[in-house]
Protein backbone atom coordinates (compact mmCIF):
# COMPACT_ATOMS: atom_id res chain seq x y z
CA UNK A 1 0.00 0.00 0.00
CA UNK A 2 2.97 2.42 0.65
CA UNK A 3 4.32 1.91 -2.78
CA UNK A 4 1.19 2.29 -4.52
CA UNK A 5 0.89 5.78 -2.57
CA UNK A 6 3.94 6.67 -3.12
CA UNK A 7 3.54 6.58 -6.95
CA UNK A 8 0.45 8.40 -6.70
CA UNK A 9 1.93 11.33 -4.92
CA UNK A 10 5.04 10.84 -7.28
CA UNK A 11 2.78 11.50 -10.19
CA UNK A 12 0.56 13.82 -8.95
CA UNK A 13 3.55 16.17 -7.87
CA UNK A 14 5.01 15.53 -11.41
CA UNK A 15 1.96 16.35 -13.26
CA UNK A 16 1.14 19.77 -11.16
CA UNK A 17 4.92 20.87 -11.30
CA UNK A 18 5.06 20.19 -7.68
CA UNK A 19 8.48 19.53 -5.59
CA UNK A 20 8.25 16.44 -2.64
CA UNK A 21 10.18 16.73 0.38
CA UNK A 22 13.26 16.30 0.29
CA UNK A 23 14.03 15.17 3.51
CA UNK A 24 13.67 11.23 3.09
CA UNK A 25 12.42 10.74 7.01
CA UNK A 26 9.28 13.26 6.69
CA UNK A 27 8.41 12.29 3.14
CA UNK A 28 7.99 8.55 4.60
CA UNK A 29 6.57 10.16 8.01
CA UNK A 30 3.65 11.63 5.81
CA UNK A 31 3.54 8.54 3.34
CA UNK A 32 2.81 6.07 6.66
CA UNK A 33 0.24 8.17 7.68
CA UNK A 34 -1.40 8.29 4.84
CA UNK A 35 -1.08 4.46 4.79
CA UNK A 36 -2.34 4.09 8.23
CA UNK A 37 -5.45 6.43 7.38
CA UNK A 38 -6.05 3.99 4.39
CA UNK A 39 -6.32 1.32 6.66
CA UNK A 40 -7.69 2.86 9.26
CA UNK A 41 -10.37 5.04 7.29
CA UNK A 42 -9.96 3.86 4.11
CA UNK A 43 -9.67 7.13 2.32
CA UNK A 44 -6.05 8.23 2.12
CA UNK A 45 -6.73 11.68 4.40
CA UNK A 46 -4.34 14.13 5.33
CA UNK A 47 -2.47 12.38 8.54
CA UNK A 48 -1.84 16.32 9.26
CA UNK A 49 -5.67 17.07 9.61
CA UNK A 50 -7.92 15.64 11.97
CA UNK A 51 -10.52 13.16 10.85
CA UNK A 52 -14.15 14.03 12.74
CA UNK A 53 -16.09 11.03 11.03
CA UNK A 54 -18.58 13.13 8.70
CA UNK A 55 -17.28 11.75 5.50
CA UNK A 56 -19.05 15.13 3.96
CA UNK A 57 -16.69 17.55 6.23
CA UNK A 58 -13.92 14.89 6.05
CA UNK A 59 -13.57 14.45 2.04
CA UNK A 60 -11.86 17.80 1.69
CA UNK A 61 -8.95 16.34 3.51
CA UNK A 62 -8.44 13.67 1.17
CA UNK A 63 -4.87 13.99 0.17
CA UNK A 64 -4.04 15.90 -2.12
CA UNK A 65 -6.52 18.28 0.38
CA UNK A 66 -8.27 20.99 -1.14
CA UNK A 67 -6.15 23.66 0.89
CA UNK A 68 -2.87 22.18 -0.68
CA UNK A 69 -2.76 24.89 -3.84
CA UNK A 70 -3.27 27.93 -1.37
CA UNK A 71 -0.72 26.31 1.11
CA UNK A 72 1.52 25.64 -1.48
CA UNK A 73 0.85 29.27 -3.00
CA UNK A 74 0.84 31.21 0.12
CA UNK A 75 3.56 28.97 2.01
CA UNK A 76 5.81 27.10 -0.46
CA UNK A 77 4.67 23.77 0.41
CA UNK A 78 1.20 22.15 2.08
CA UNK A 79 0.49 21.96 5.72
CA UNK A 80 1.95 18.25 5.59
CA UNK A 81 4.90 19.50 4.20
CA UNK A 82 4.85 16.75 1.67
CA UNK A 83 4.44 18.88 -1.84
CA UNK A 84 6.51 21.83 -2.25
CA UNK A 85 6.61 24.36 -4.91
Amino acid sequence: MRENIRNSVERYSSKKGYLLNPDKEIFESVIEGLAQNRLKYGKRYCPCRIVTGDPEKDKANICPCVYHEEEIERDGHCHCMLYYA
